[in-house]
């Protein structure tokens, strides 16, 4: 029985409610009648069920799909403006005891080189990604109770909090790490983590139990229900995502969707970001050993529908994507993306020699940071290194009202404004500091409140001079 309120897997994440949705979904996807009614829902920026998003997504009509991905860029704009937050992951360690067959740290990869960063390590890596010019990470490490304990996670943690490096310093850590208890979720919290990330790889129970043979991860309730324990040990932001090309991706949306549902049902907030990667190669996985993957108009099709029916949630997209999709998504609901990423334990301080592969996955997009700075500002964008809501306690509810009532211009674009002028004179390549320079002279007029304005115009004068870190 479908029950968004309950606190049981596959009742709030219902297989019977997902197949009834998706015969619906092909039942009306040419009835442009119901899809005008839908769409006209969606203008009104409240989001849309699973079962109404659905139809939209099984709709091939050109014309209606270009109403939505035009409809997806304007609600974009209307909730995050032009701004897109900037990260980088930070892999501390690949040991692992679980069987994913789709994961080169599976416990059965015996040739890949597996490593754990000592917490020297970490600081030399913290370092590096500062000198970048980084500020905000996303802390990954596979599951190994032995290896990576929660106090070693912790340790870590507080290790990157207390590097300050020249005018460097990472002021949010976004943990993405196994499902774990609440007593463990809490002490996540108290150690002042940013949002808690975990990615569902997929909604289908029985193909979950397949792709996870081995390890703790196979307990498909336990992981899927780890958002909800989460919550209950103090955290206010939590990150969805599913792994497309593993299931067929309509049914993973729909999934998808329901786990927002869900949050917004029992928790009254619904997932700070979802983020939407794809299988990619890697050291002993070969995509094309699943047959579920996805082309880029799809893929587009996908993060357009999420962005109109999650209108107010943050979407990620990573290095694991071409630039060029990732220019084309970023126009249709994308709000945040990794630069200069490296996705092997270690080698920002210095590359990983070739013998000593450690990577999760291969990535794609390898220009620096600089380099996707500078292309942001170029194609129209804001790049932001603000993680000020986090740090004035704007999180969860608190922040769903700033986004939802779409106080963000007054807000988070200012402080995208301040913390890229950091960037631009801290870091940047003289091209990138030029095209920087011109642009936040055109952003602060847009601006809304003249005092606001005046407040951004005298802060960047003071960074000029060697203050930092200010904030709305």
């Amino acid at each position: 029985m479908y029950n968004p309120s309950s606190l049981k897997a596959e009742e709030f994440i219902c297989h019977d409610e997902i197949m009834d949705t998706l015969a619906y979904a092909d039942t009306n996807k040419d009835n442009l009648e119901l899809v005008d009614k839908i769409i006209e829902k969606a203008k009104l920026r409240k989001g849309l069920t699973h079962r109404e998003a659905s139809v939209l997504l099984a709709c091939d009509n050109p014309e209606k799909n270009n109403e939505i991905f035009a409809l997806a860029e304007q609600i974009k704009k209307d909730f995050y403006g032009n701004r897109i937050v900037l990260f980088a992951p930070l892999y501390l360690s690949n040991y692992c005891v679980n069987g994913c067959v789709y994961c080169p740290y599976h416990a059965k990869n015996k040739h890949i080189t597996r490593k754990k960063m000592t917490q020297d390590e970490i600081r030399q890596e913290v370092i590096a990604l500062q000198d970048m010019g980084h500020k905000r990470l996303a802390l990954e490490a596979g599951e190994d109770p032995v290896n990576n304990p929660i106090e070693y996670i912790l340790e870590s943690i507080k290790t990157i909090y207390s590097i300050k490096h020249k005018n460097g310093s990472i002021r949010r850590v976004n943990v993405n790490i196994a499902a774990t208890t609440v007593e463990n979720y809490r002490k996540l919290k108290e150690a002042g983590i940013g949002t808690y990330i975990l990615f569902q790889e997929t909604y289908h129970k029985e193909s979950y139990e397949q792709l996870h043979p081995t390890g703790p991860k196979h307990n498909y309730a336990y992981h899927t229900e780890a958002m909800d324990r989460a919550m209950e040990g103090g955290i206010d932001d939590v990150g969805l995502g599913v792994l497309f090309g593993l299931e067929k991706y309509r049914y993973e949306f729909a999934g998808l969707l329901m786990h927002a549902e869900h949050l917004e049902a029992v928790h009254g907030v619904g997932p700070h970001t979802i983020s939407v990667p794809r299988i990619k190669r890697a050291d002993d996985i070969d995509p094309s050993a699943f047959s579920n993957g996805i082309d880029d108009d799809i893929f587009a099709k996908i993060v357009a529908c999420i962005r109109i029916s999650v209108p107010y949630t943050g979407m990620i997209i990573s290095t694991r994507e071409s630039q060029a999709c990732r220019e084309r998504v970023l126009h249709l609901g994308i709000s945040q993306i990794s630069g200069g990423s490296k996705t092997s334990v270690g080698g920002y301080a210095k590359p990983e020699p070739e013998e000593e592969n450690s990577a999760q996955f291969d990535t794609s997009d390898k220009r620096t940071l600089d380099e996707i700075i500078c292309w942001l500002m170029q194609i129209g964008y804001l790049p932001s290194f603000c993680t000020a809501c986090y740090r004035e306690g704007r999180t969860g509810d608190r922040f769903m009202e700033l986004c939802k009532s779409k106080q963000i211009q007054n807000c988070c674009h200012p402080n995208a404004i301040m913390t890229l002028k950091e960037y631009l004179v801290d870091y940047a390549s003289p091209k990138t500091k030029k095209i920087g320079e011109e642009l936040i002279k055109r952003e602060i007029n847009t601006v809304p409140k003249e005092k606001v304005r005046q407040i951004v115009e005298d802060n960047l004068g003071k960074i000029e001079h060697g203050s930092r870190d200010f904030r709305f």
